[in-house]
C-alpha cells in the first residue's frame, strides 16, 4: 500500500463495519463475539447509521459508532475507543442504557423493550487488575443469577491481546484492529489474514491509502483525534496536579492541627516553671 492505514482511526473503523458495502463484515464481527449470546447466527442487520464520507469531512465531532438491528429487533452498537479517562467506564454504561432506553416510544410498553449489545473496541486499557483481553458484562446479583438476558457490554482491550496462533474468528477481529496499520495488500499476507472476510477488510485499508480524497480524510481525522488525545492528557495532568496540591494542603492543615496541643502543654508548663 501507498500509506500505513490505521483500522482503529474512526473514519476506518465505520467505513469497515458501518457501511453497506460492508454489511457481511458487520455480520461476521457480530457473530464472532456474540456466538455464544445468540439464538441462532445472524444473517442480516440493517445499519442505522451508515458510513458517510461527508460525515467525516464536515463535521470533527460525528458520532462514529456503528448501530444495527436485526430481524428480531435486537439492537448492536459497536464503539472504538482510542483513549481512557477516568469517566469512561460510566459513557459506557451510559451508552447502554440510553441506546435501551430509546427503543420505547410514546404508548409502548416494557415488554417491547428488545436486547440491546454493546461491544467496545478499547486501545488502552481500561482495567489494570487481571490480563484478561475480554470483559462481558449483565445485570446480575452478587452470586451470579441474572436479572435479565437484555444483552449487555463487552469490552475487548486490543494492548492485552498477544495471541501469536488465531484460533477462532473472534481472535482474527483482535489482531486485524491492534496490527492492521503494519499490514498490507501484498501476496505476503500472513495466513491468519487469509479468509474472505479479512482479504475484504485489507481492500479497505487499501481504499484510503490509494484514494487521494479517502487519504486526506483519514489524516484529518487522525490529526484530529491526535489533539484530543493530547487536550484530554493535559487535562488529566491538570487534575492530577489539583489533586496532589489539595492533598499537600490537607496534609499541612492537620500537622498544623496536631502540633497545636503540644504548643498548648508546652505554654502550661513555661507559665508552671515562672
Amino acid at each position: 500500500m501507498k500509506h500505513a492505514i490505521d483500522p482503529k482511526i474512526d473514519c476506518v473503523f465505520k467505513a469497515l463495519l458501518g457501511s453497506e458495502e460492508n454489511k457481511n463484515l458487520l455480520i461476521h464481527f457480530l457473530n464472532a463475539f456474540l456466538a455464544q449470546e445468540l439464538a441462532e447466527p445472524l444473517v442480516s442487520v440493517v445499519i442505522q447509521n451508515p458510513y458517510s464520507d461527508k460525515e467525516f469531512l464536515s463535521d470533527k465531532l460525528s458520532i462514529v459508532d456503528v448501530k444495527a438491528q436485526d430481524s428480531h429487533e435486537q439492537i448492536y452498537q459497536i464503539e472504538i475507543q482510542l483513549t481512557n479517562y477516568s469517566s469512561l467506564s460510566a459513557r459506557i454504561m451510559y451508552y447502554w442504557a440510553n441506546t435501551y432506553c430509546k427503543q420505547l416510544k410514546g404508548g409502548q410498553q416494557y415488554d417491547q423493550l428488545r436486547p440491546t449489545y454493546s461491544i467496545w473496541l478499547l486501545a488502552e486499557n481500561l482495567l489494570s487488575d487481571d490480563g484478561q483481553y475480554v470483559h462481558h458484562y449483565k445485570m446480575r446479583d452478587e452470586q451470579g443469577q441474572a436479572l435479565s438476558q437484555h444483552g449487555g457490554i463487552w469490552l475487548l482491550e486490543l494492548s492485552k491481546f498477544n495471541v501469536n496462533q488465531v484460533e477462532r474468528e473472534d481472535q482474527r477481529w483482535l489482531k486485524f484492529f491492534k496490527d492492521g496499520e503494519q499490514l498490507n495488500d501484498s501476496n505476503a499476507q500472513p495466513n491468519w489474514m487469509s479468509t474472505q472476510e479479512m482479504k475484504q477488510a485489507m481492500n479497505t485499508l487499501s481504499v484510503f491509502s490509494e484514494k487521494e480524497h479517502r487519504y486526506l480524510q483519514y489524516q484529518a481525522r487522525q490529526e484530529y483525534l491526535r489533539q484530543q488525545r493530547t487536550m484530554q492528557s493535559e487535562l488529566d495532568e491538570a487534575k492530577k496536579a489539583k489533586t496532589v496540591a489539595l492533598q499537600e494542603k490537607e496534609a499541612a492543615q492537620q500537622r498544623e492541627q496536631a502540633a497545636q496541643p503540644r504548643e498548648q502543654v508546652a505554654q502550661q508548663r513555661a507559665q508552671v516553671a515562672q
